[in-house]
């Protein structure tokens, strides 16, 4: 059966390919302004916005889209917490992923789980977090002409040839866009996109819902907190299907230990990060043509990897 790159996956690799992280602590909180997500997105959710609220927005867009792309390699590490009301109490991630982020300029990235700690109840009075048997993160890189993908649990090797037309610069039109080199322009063509009341001093929170049908089977809406100098602090996204009481569902990342450019080791070592490693003899390998994600669904023990693999 062919898999679909899921849409963790796919928003996190546009993430990382058009950003440069500079996190500061703050606390998983329930979703500012969720109530919007509720809507269709197939109208924008949200009343126009007044000529002086488009120029600031249009000015934050513009300083964004001149810091992302100025991006040639990143390295960070990240935590997300992952919120289901149906899993977990109000106010309790239902788990918590720690992991590395890394990319280099224009299409190269790796995203890799390397803990995860699963909810299993309240003991006086505070929750409880252990691991589960066979229970791992997502693992995979992107080389530039493949997406490959580690399934930890079920011991697979998928690999995922890219067409020509999504390859290099191009990936920006690829199911995988958010904040891939950012072009402010192709931002606000793809998403409705305002700036709402941020968090803290000296920060903006962007707010933007999918226009496109492959794009809303990914995510209803993605929030990001950036920093007085345009820097992706915090991300929020919310599930397809997010709904406050019936599907309360969302993921909160943020990110640290950020290199952008640094790459003091040199440029020979840090593009290694995107040769592939050869499985274990024992694992089963897939090869497949690039799937879309419109119809994907969410899988906790997906993982990917770089490269191509003999």
């Amino acid at each position: 059966m062919k898999k679909r790159l899921n849409r963790g996956q796919s928003l996190l690799l546009s993430i990382l390919c058009g950003a440069c992280f500079s996190a500061t602590p703050a606390v998983a909180q329930q979703p500012q302004q969720a109530a919007g997500a509720k809507q269709q997105a197939a109208t924008q959710p949200f009343p126009p916005l007044s000529p002086q609220e488009q120029a600031e927005l249009d000015r934050v867009l513009t300083s964004w889209q001149a810091k992302s792309q100025s991006t040639k390699t990143l390295e960070c590490t990240f935590e997300r917490w992952h919120f289901d009301l149906l899993a977990a109490p109000a106010g309790v991630h239902a788990h918590k992923a720690e992991g590395v982020v890394k990319y280099a300029n224009p299409d190269k990235g790796l995203f890799r789980v390397d803990s995860i700690m699963f909810y299993k109840g309240m003991k006086n009075g505070a929750p409880e977090y252990g691991t589960t048997t066979n229970k791992y993160g997502e693992y995979w890189i992107c080389n530039g002409v493949e997406l490959i993908e580690y399934d930890r649990e079920q011991r697979h090797c998928n690999v995922q040839s890219l067409p020509p037309n999504m390859q290099g610069t191009n990936i920006f039109n690829s199911p995988l866009p958010f904040v891939f080199n950012l072009d402010a322009a192709q931002i606000k063509q793809r998403y409705w996109v305002r700036l709402e009341k941020a968090p803290k001093a000296n920060t903006y929170l962007v707010q933007a819902w999918p226009k496109l049908q492959e794009d809303r089977a990914q995510y209803k809406l993605v929030q990001v907190v950036l920093s007085a100098e345009f820097e992706p602090e915090v991300m929020i996204m919310y599930a397809p299907n997010f709904h406050e009481k019936l599907a309360p569902q969302w993921d909160h990342y943020e990110f640290s230990n950020v290199k952008r450019n640094a790459i003091n080791a040199g440029i020979r070592q840090f593009m290694g990060n995107f040769i592939p490693q050869k499985p274990p003899a024992d694992w089963k390998i897939n090869r497949q043509a690039f799937l879309p994600p419109q119809i994907a669904t969410e899988s906790q023990g997906g993982a990917a990897n770089n490269g191509s693999i003999k």
